[in-house]
């Protein structure tokens, strides 16, 4: 477990929103100017949706910057439940690249999981950021338990990438994902989390203390990761 783990606590999540755009637009702009370009993984959901239009107002050169979805729901783009979707319709219109790691809808997630792996394999690695968000029962990406658990998480180093069959299925969107293995997650040169309310910040404090055993999805991924962890938390 990283012993940079830092909390940065906000009166609301309009504040953190406003914090968290101005930390990435920072990373984005040391990328560029080190490499040329920068390739960031932003996750969906409704968190962090002010920070993506405060981010979006930034004058950055975004036809530097790629943006992967950290996980993906696989379903066809432009539905509702795509994460991707909502991602570019923040920053494709100032010229960004945004990839999908899903082209449609398939009963094969395991297949889906390949080819998004393949399509991650092409990016420039380490990534430079990769944003997370955390569920209340401590999922983060769409490292959920069920069948692909364990490969999500102790996978080969070098999968970036794969299909996950949830196991509940979430109820909020009951379909396959596709994801960010543990090991693409945890080599980016940044790692943030953005969560909001009380729940989920006592689900991240008890996954930490919990370490390698937590039953936590976000308590495995953080363990044994080397490198500082900025944890964002608004009410």
């Amino acid at each position: 477990m990283s012993d940079e783990i830092e909390w940065w606590d906000y009166d609301d999540a309009k504040e953190m929103a406003e914090a968290v755009a101005g930390d990435v637009q920072f990373i984005i702009e040391s990328a560029i100017d080190a490499r040329g370009a920068a390739v960031v993984a932003l996750s969906g959901g409704k968190t962090p949706i002010p920070i993506y239009d405060k981010l979006a107002r930034a004058k950055l050169d975004w036809k530097r910057v790629t943006i992967v979805p950290v996980d993906e729901r696989i379903v066809p783009l432009g539905d509702p439940l795509s994460n991707v979707t909502m991602i570019g319709k923040a920053f494709i219109p100032k010229g960004a690249r945004v990839i999908p790691i899903v082209s449609q809808s398939t009963a094969d997630h395991k297949a889906a999981g390949r080819a998004a792996d393949a399509i991650m394999q092409d990016l420039h690695w380490p990534l430079d950021l990769c944003l997370l968000g955390v569920g209340a029962d401590g999922h983060t990406a769409s490292i959920f338990p069920g069948p692909d658990y364990d490969e999500a998480l102790n996978g080969p180093r070098e999968r970036r990438a794969l299909g996950v069959m949830p196991d509940p299925l979430p109820v909020e969107a009951p379909v396959p994902r596709v994801t960010l293995s543990r090991q693409g997650i945890v080599t980016a040169r940044a790692l943030m989390i953005a969560v909001t309310g009380a729940e989920k910040r006592r689900v991240i404090e008890q996954a930490i203390a919990q370490g390698p055993s937590s039953p936590y999805p976000i308590g495995r991924v953080l363990a044994d990761a080397e490198l500082p962890v900025d944890i964002h938390w608004a009410p």
